[in-house]
């Protein structure tokens, strides 16, 4: 605890908390959900999937599994990608009426969140809303015991596996929220890399990006230490900034996108590429699980809010759609800039663990290096051309800053304090990249 990142601060926190399910990973280990379902003692599940895999794989693999176990199912498809809080209402509504005694979400982000939500309204009920911190909603804990819970991903980014949280988009404010307690976190996550085998470029690109974001937030986000001291320990929140867990797990994903990402967009038939996103995701989750996103995530929000007659080849949804880790992924680069003023030392080494030739750079140059590997590697898998390559203009910057700045949490966690003006430069930076 030595590193001077962490060095204690006057009010700042003392500790910090470390959280994850009980997780197997491996190609071939979703054939073990069956025995895995049975040693939680569980007959009677429920399985979270969206409509899109309901022939597939995964969700054949699954069912073969828990039929060879002798365990009932049934499946809940009835939900979106970006799920909606409407999403998770009608989960709740089917766990309410088929008295089961687990849940099974075999998908990416999207399932795996929605079906976390759904056992939050399962377990407390009300409306969802109600348990998004306030201004937003009215702060209602989450406190309750959910059924058992085996998260078994389909994707290499989300990390929502490994994570206390769910992120649902609101149809009231028609953008996203994040809802957070300890007893989100699955009880147990399968995670078998061949599941994103049929992957298509698109969709590996999107969900790389998604991990390199987490991952490279949660390396230069604040630290712990600078975080407000909370004496009482069920207060604390899980974005309680970086720490030394999580630079440990993030530094290693960061590498496995350096090394992986363009060979796994560019080849679906390498299976060593494949595989190593797909553990460089969970650790990544598992980083940002432990420490909280900031700035690009909470800027990709305000695009997903805002998106207008954009679809996304390889993704079967309809206009507007931007994937989650193209939203993250354009204003990063321009974040990075930004933020690398703050502690140039832990941007300069996240550049260096991403590829980047730092031999001879200096303190003022660390922002830029990070930025320009991540440039490369966006032009590399097609990722688009900032804000313009997905339908926004210098017009729209006022507006996708208001729509951003609501999400406190994760621009608080930040290394670098920002306002409104701040933010609209990052915005207005990150238009165009080549």
């Amino acid at each position: 605890m030595s590193c001077q990142y962490y060095d204690p601060q006057q009010n700042g926190a003392t500790s910090f908390t470390v959280a994850m399910p009980r997780m197997t990973f491996g190609r071939g280990c979703l054939d073990e959900l069956g025995k895995r379902t049975a040693y939680l003692n569980l007959a009677k599940v429920a399985i979270f999937t969206d409509p899109g895999l309901l022939n597939s794989a995964p969700i054949l693999r699954a069912c073969s599994s828990l039929d060879a176990a002798n365990i009932e199912y049934q499946i809940f498809s009835d939900l979106c990608i970006e799920p909606t809080d409407t999403c998770a209402e009608s989960g709740a509504e089917f766990l309410k009426g088929g008295n089961f005694d687990g849940v099974i979400s075999v998908g990416g982000g999207s399932v795996i969140d929605t079906a976390k939500a759904a056992l939050l309204l399962h377990a407390q009920g009300g409306k969802l809303q109600q348990y998004l911190a306030q201004p937003m909603g009215d702060g209602d804990p989450v406190h309750s015991q959910f059924i058992p819970h085996i998260a078994c991903p389909t994707t290499s980014g989300t990390g929502s596996e490994c994570t206390s949280m769910t992120v649902i988009r609101f149809k009231q404010f028609n953008t996203k929220f994040v809802i957070c307690s300890p007893v989100m976190l699955p009880d147990v996550a399968l995670i078998d890399p061949a599941c994103t085998d049929s992957l298509p470029a698109n969709a590996v690109a999107s969900s790389g990006f998604d991990l390199l974001c987490h991952a490279l937030e949660c390396f230069t986000a604040k630290a712990y230490t600078r975080h407000q001291l909370v004496e009482e320990p069920s207060q604390r929140l899980l974005i309680q900034g970086a720490n030394p867990w999580s630079e440990m797990v993030a530094s290693r994903a960061i590498q496995i996108a350096d090394q992986y990402l363009v060979r796994g967009v560019k080849d679906n038939t390498d299976q060593e590429a494949r595989d190593q996103l797909m553990w460089g995701a969970s650790l990544a989750g598992i980083a940002f699980g432990n420490t909280g996103t900031h700035l690009p995530h909470a800027l990709s929000y305000g695009i997903t809010h805002l998106m207008k007659d954009i679809t996304t080849p390889d993704y079967q949804v309809a206009s507007p759609f931007i994937p989650h880790g193209i939203s993250v992924a354009v204003t990063a680069p321009s974040v990075f800039r930004y933020t690398a003023e703050a502690t140039p030392e832990r941007h300069m080494r996240a550049a260096a663990l991403l590829g980047a030739d730092s031999a001879g750079a200096t303190d003022e140059d660390a922002g830029e290096l990070l930025a320009s590997r991540m440039i490369n590697l966006m032009r590399d898998t097609n990722i688009p051309n900032g804000l313009n390559g997905v339908g926004f203009e210098q017009s729209h910057v006022a507006e996708l800053t208001t729509s951003a700045a609501r999400q406190k949490r994760a621009i608080a966690n930040a290394p670098r304090d920002s306002n409104t003006v701040d933010l609209e430069n990052i915005y207005a930076g990150a238009l165009s990249y080549w």
